[in-house]
């Protein structure tokens, strides 16, 4: 064990020195120190409770959910009943109630209908999503089950974290924390950002997009007064725009919404040179924006976005590219923050902040002083006492000591990952393990010398027996730190990865590094009596 080749050597120096110098470009930004250009690399991030930032608490209505699904299933039942061979008749379409219902103009149609509707109520899960009843043998009732309901919120929230994440990373910070939090809420905290303006309008921004067509047989007396035909709905201009305060009447079905979107950019109108929005559709999209265009040429058409109407522009001609362009005042940041927005999708769901604060950077630079001072406390007393007590392997265990919070730093600068308070205290736990390591090594070196054990065979069964030990109980960490890691969120992963890291390092200065420095003396030296 104590056999350490050429090679083997220098391939164990090269792993430490590698991380080691990895971590000061980490060490010198903690310390408030600039570095030379040539000398810079990757860093750790800083947590939000060490950096400062803002925290955000997010939360959708559920109700919305019910209402969209309502919406969806409306206009699946027209289509397949005006599908289907022969086509199924019906009166008008009621959604009162927060229930779908209408009446068949043929009662004995009943079993037709059921077994067209019966793929729409299923969906694509194990999970019934509607009831279907009938009451006065010719009305056809729909309502959600509570199951369905409640796994269309649950997957509307995944989807609406997945797209708030998305957002914040197109802003460009560093290691944001976004979570669910219980049924109907997500936690944003983004370090580094001590102006969460521009970031809560993104969040705010459902930049849910939908064009419609305009109602040519709706009158300006009837929109004045409230008043709308079969089939159409009133809508606010945006505030922003030319028609403030004013509504459109457009038709409330056979639109095309914005969830066929692949691309969105901020760019300029070649005519007016003012900053607008480019959209792109996928084939699909691109396909049914054509034939709305083709189908209407010479009609107005609403663009809509979060339920306010930012133009209603005409189709002159048919738009067969599968793309289009947004206008409606923008300025350049605006317009780049609609583009970011539908770039990364529309939340299936409104999200309304209900908390907000930000954490400035003292506080954060007060944890990490303190965190340092303790660690540095902490260390020192252990130093002296692994001197005292252990002479020159306590010397090597010191060195091993640094060596190993060095290269801790370097592998998270390397993964990229993120330091937390929680992560200091992982920090301070390492040390504690690697000087464990070498404490318990050490003391089996003297058991074997009692023993009357020469120097060589009392070193090499001293790292022999006691790294089983170190083995096991690092082990045993080890499996802690991936359960917190797979089950913890936030603070808990922060100390988690620090730990699971530490291990490594621990064992690998601790016991790899140390025994080659003793083997390197006793080779050199070949000491008859050593003090340990």
């Amino acid at each position: 064990m104590l056999d350490f080749p050429l090679w083997k050597r220098i391939a164990l120096w090269a792993v430490t020195l590698l991380f080691s110098l990895a971590a000061l470009p980490s060490v010198a930004s903690l310390s408030g120190v600039s570095l030379p250009d040539w000398a810079e690399g990757p860093e750790v991030n800083l947590g939000l409770d060490l950096a400062g930032g803002s925290h955000i608490l997010l939360e959708a209505d559920p109700s919305q959910v019910a209402a969209q699904r309502l919406e969806t299933m409306e206009e699946a039942v027209r289509e397949e009943l005006r599908t289907a061979e022969p086509r199924i008749r019906i009166g008008d379409v009621s959604t009162a109630n927060e229930r779908l219902s209408f009446i068949l103009e043929d009662p004995s149609e009943i079993d037709r209908v059921r077994e067209l509707l019966t793929p729409l109520m299923n969906g694509n899960g194990i999970i019934s999503e509607w009831n279907l009843a009938v009451l006065d043998g010719n009305r056809v009732v729909l309502t959600q089950t509570e199951d369905g309901l409640d796994q269309a919120v649950s997957d509307a929230m995944d989807s609406a974290t997945d797209v708030v994440r998305r957002r914040i990373d197109d802003l460009g910070t560093r290691e944001p924390t976004i979570i669910r939090q219980g049924d109907n809420r997500i936690v944003v905290q983004v370090p580094g950002l001590e102006d969460p303006q521009q970031l809560k309008d993104l969040l705010g921004q459902t930049a849910r997009l939908e064009f419609k067509l305009v109602d040519a047989n709706a009158l300006p007396s009837d929109i004045a007064q409230g008043i709308v035909n079969p089939g159409s709905e009133l809508v606010p201009y945006a505030e922003d725009s030319d028609f403030a305060g004013q509504y459109e009447a457009v038709r409330r079905l056979g639109g095309i919404r914005g969830d066929s979107l692949t691309g969105a950019q901020q760019s300029y109108d070649q005519q007016t040179n003012e900053p607008v929005v480019s959209i792109q559709f996928d084939p699909q999209g691109g396909a049914r924006f054509a034939q709305l265009s083709t189908e209407n040429t010479g009609r107005r058409f609403a663009i809509i976005l979060d339920g306010e109407v930012i133009s209603a522009p005409t189709f002159n001609e048919p738009i067969l590219s599968g793309s289009a362009q947004i206008s409606g005042g923008f300025t350049v940041e605006s317009a780049n923050a609609l583009a970011i927005s539908l770039r990364s999708g529309a939340l299936p769901v409104d999200l309304t902040i209900i908390e907000e604060r930000t954490v400035g950077p003292d506080l954060g630079r007060d944890s990490i002083v303190a965190g340092a001072v303790a660690m540095g406390i902490g260390s020192l007393l252990v130093v002296l006492l692994m001197v005292a007590s252990y002479g020159r392997f306590g010397v090597y265990a010191t060195v091993a000591l640094v060596f190993n919070v060095l290269m801790v730093l370097g592998i998270m600068a390397f993964m990229n990952t993120t330091l937390t308070l929680p992560g200091i205290a992982g920090f301070v736990l390492t040390v504690g393990a690697a000087v464990d390591a070498n404490v318990l090594i050490n003391e089996r070196i003297r058991e074997e010398r009692r023993r009357g054990r020469r120097v060589v065979a009392a070193v090499e069964n001293g790292y022999k027996e006691a790294s089983r030990a170190i083995y096991d109980a690092n082990i045993t960490n080890f499996i802690a730190g991936v359960l917190l890691f797979l089950f913890g969120s936030g603070p808990v992963r922060g100390f988690a990865v620090v730990l699971i890291i530490g291990l490594f390092t621990s064992v690998f200065t601790a016991v790899t590094l140390t025994r080659m420095w003793v083997a390197g003396w006793l080779r050199a030296k070949r000491p008859t009596e050593i003090n340990v």
